[in-house]
């Protein structure tokens, strides 16, 4: 039998059938999800790209340190003692200072400390003021009167024009070099620091020895020697902004002191006195520097040059400390 609507057509081969299975088969594999890992959990690989910024690290900034702050340069306050005649060794140590080329930013005195701040205060050199301390007279700074009809053997006016002369009459707010002079209030016996007015005048009032000088007045309140009350003026070269206090201390020891007259006796008394109070104001002072002066009498005036001398000596020992200081800074 012939079947007419076959005409033209032939029959699919089995190879052809089977090619065309296999080739379905494939498509559908390819469509199908992956299949899980064992042990992923249901999570799929990741693309390159993620993998890449899921493990970026962080750059942690180093850490910096500030430096600390530098330090301040020194303020050095010279800080002059009493002790009468003994106060020429102020001159060594100074001509110290200058040969090493250090000056100080403060210089503040106690009674004959005073003197010799205000000299150099005013601009004097190591050398000038060794020419005043030899052609010094005696009878220059003395201006004696009747004890009984005043309040001390001298007036102290001829100490005050002496100093006022060989300052050129400066104001202490004037002098070239920040200047303090340390006198006594008699009315409550504090100490007070003078850095204005009449130069002479305060000198006088710093240097007037209860008994031996006048206390003078100075607007309407009467002063005295500051060595009652600091007989080396660490803390009023502090107060006057000094960083680092450099304290000469020109003090006789009381021991072996003799005292055959009233006026031994009172040069005694202060010893003894300045002995206490030193103890206590030196403490404060970064470096001290004490002339050797074995033998010279606060009223010796004879000793100068040996008083001179013996502050050299003692300023040169202590210049590496000095120096030290300084270079630390």
């Amino acid at each position: 039998m012939r079947f007419p609507f076959l005409r033209g057509t032939r029959a699919p081969s089995c190879s052809r059938l089977l090619g065309g299975l296999c080739l379905a088969l494939m498509l559908q594999a390819c469509s199908a999800p992956p299949p899980l890992l064992p042990g992923s959990g249901g999570a799929t690989a990741t693309s390159g790209a993620s993998a890449s910024s899921s493990t970026a690290s962080v750059t942690t900034p180093p850490v910096v340190v500030p430096s600390p702050p530098p330090r301040p340069p020194l303020k050095i306050g010279l800080a002059l003692g009493g002790g009468a005649a003994r106060g020429f060794a102020h001159i060594g140590v100074i001509q110290v200072l200058e040969e090493a080329g250090i000056k100080p930013d403060f210089v503040v005195g106690t009674s004959a400390g005073s003197v010799v701040a205000a000299l150099y205060a005013s601009g004097k050199t190591g050398a000038q003021l060794q020419q005043v301390a030899e052609t010094m007279e005696e009878a220059a700074i003395t201006d004696w009167t009747l004890p009984l009809f005043s309040r001390g053997m001298l007036k102290g006016e001829a100490l005050g024009r002496y100093v006022n002369g060989l300052v050129g009459n400066r104001l202490i707010e004037d002098m070239r070099l920040p200047l303090g002079v340390v006198a006594t209030d008699l009315q409550n016996g504090q100490g007070v620091l003078f850095q204005r007015g009449n130069t002479g005048t305060a000198v006088r009032a710093s240097s007037a020895v209860p008994s031996v000088f006048q206390p003078v007045n100075i607007a309407g309140r009467d002063y005295v020697d500051g060595g009652l009350v600091s007989p080396v003026p660490v803390r009023f070269a502090r107060q006057m902004g000094a960083t680092y206090v450099l304290a000469v201390d020109i003090s006789s020891p009381p021991e072996g002191n003799l005292a055959n007259d009233s006026l031994q006796i009172l040069l005694q008394t202060f010893a003894i006195m300045s002995k206490s109070i030193n103890a206590w104001e030196l403490k404060e002072a970064e470096l001290v520097v004490k002339p050797a002066l074995p033998g010279v009498k606060s009223a010796d005036f004879g000793a100068r040059r040996r008083s001179i001398e013996a502050g050299r000596v003692a300023m040169l020992q202590a210049l590496p400390t000095l120096k030290a200081a300084l270079a630390a800074r």
